[in-house]
């Protein structure tokens, strides 16, 4: 009942974004379109950082259940108000009969079924590999394998199919589009590496409610969606991109390095200000691919250009989060024998962040502790080479004025 449910919410999220970006880029002039993405990422990423505080919330003093019931009527008055929306046509729009044959026949659904075993085999050798076989074991090299060659099968059908591939190569290999793409893919990896991992460190080091490990994430989430608001305005304003791009990547780096200076003393002081720095950079660069997309594909790609690019944002975080899990895991078997030689490190983990101080004793606590934060430190070292990446790849991004040009003849 879990997957199916969470099957069938899958496939309606999958379009809320996108649509809320073809929506925007289809009713607004070009140049009003960064200030309106900023928005609108904004409130985006204040839902994605809210989560663990509404979640733990909920938990606390209600039920679980309400972080599945809430989206009921959320969902319900975002239902009734597209009834009320016109959309302007970006491009001539098909009859809705030849809409549906295009679903059942052009859909490209071989691609799907190759690329959806590729993923799920690289998440289960992860997955595998920290926790029941090993990295050594036949299953894991395996699944490794197998994945490796489902997804160079499925590059080989995506080539066949062209312009009607589920992700067009070509235009993937233009280098805005592929450098938009790893851009997100960086910038959505950091955000919820840091959305996971600082309510773990607040609540199995701080020892904080789930409510209270929300609150203290207030300060990421409030900078980023000034930044966010702030960078859509500016870029309206001065035309260019690209220098919101860098400087999210460095503030994210900076921030990040910060961040895995975290220990069980850590004063309130800092961790405030290394997620202001954090949320800062985020909040100026996540709309940036989705602008320079924007202002470079032709308006009958548009929407196929940001459907990939949410597409890679999606993978960005099951991808990711395996990874820091991978690496959270396997520093705590690490550092746990270091820094508490009589604990059992098997018991600790199996007992999660919440549960974790259950199965400590008072003279193992504060040496558990300092291998939880030395795990949380070590994820964030991936969240800081992210943010380098993040930088590289943003001059791909290339130099735009996207202002509205004015007639020759006119003043400026």
């Amino acid at each position: 009942m879990l997957i199916v449910a969470r099957a069938v919410a899958g496939i309606g999220s999958s379009g809320l974004m996108n649509g809320a970006l073809t929506i925007i880029s289809a009713s607004a002039p070009m140049h009003k379109v960064p200030a309106l993405f900023g928005m609108m990422m904004g409130v985006c990423q204040l839902g994605v950082a809210f989560g663990p505080l509404i979640g733990g919330a909920f938990t606390q003093y209600t039920t679980w259940r309400w972080c599945f019931y809430i989206n009921l009527p959320i969902g319900g008055v975002v239902a009734l108000m597209l009834l009320f929306i016109e959309i302007p046509d970006q491009i001539a729009k098909p009859s809705i009969n030849s809409s549906f044959e295009t679903i059942t026949r052009k859909l490209d659904l071989t691609g799907f079924v190759l690329f959806a075993p590729a993923a799920i085999q690289l998440l289960l050798a992860l997955e595998y590999g920290q926790n029941e076989f090993g990295w050594k074991s036949a299953t894991v090299i395996g699944l490794f394998c197998g994945s490796g060659c489902t997804f160079l099968v499925f590059l080989a059908w995506e080539h066949h199919q062209g312009d009607k591939a589920m992700i067009p190569l070509a235009m993937l290999r233009q280098r805005v589009m592929w450098s938009s793409c790893l851009v997100m893919l960086t910038i959505f990896a950091m955000v919820l590496t840091a959305s996971y991992y600082l309510p773990i460190y607040f609540q199995s080091i701080k020892n904080e409610s789930p409510t209270m490990s929300g609150v203290y994430i207030l300060p990421s989430v409030l900078s980023q969606l000034a930044f966010a608001v702030m960078s859509g305005l500016l870029i309206g304003k001065l035309g260019y991109y690209l220098p919101w791009a860098i400087f999210c990547g460095v503030a994210t780096a900076i921030g990040n390095g910060l961040l895995t200076t975290l220990s069980p003393n850590t004063s309130t002081g800092k961790w405030v200000g290394y997620q202001i720095l954090i949320g800062a950079g985020r909040g100026a660069g996540f709309q940036i691919p989705l602008i320079a997309i924007q202002n470079s594909l032709s308006p009958s790609q548009i929407s196929v250009g940001m459907a990939i690019l949410m597409f890679i944002q999606t993978l960005s975080g099951a991808v990711f989060l395996t990874f820091a899990d991978v690496i959270f895991s396997s520093s705590l078997k690490t550092l746990i024998p270091q820094d508490a030689p009589n604990a059992n490190v098997a018991a600790i983990i199996a007992a999660g962040a919440t549960g974790m101080r259950d199965v400590v004793s008072a003279d193992d606590l504060p040496g558990v502790l300092k291998a939880y934060a030395g795990s949380v430190d070590r994820v964030f070292y991936m969240a800081a080479a992210l943010s380098v990446v993040c930088v590289a790849f943003s001059f791909g991004m290339g130099w735009k004025d996207i202002r509205k040009k004015k007639p020759s003849g006119e003043k400026v």
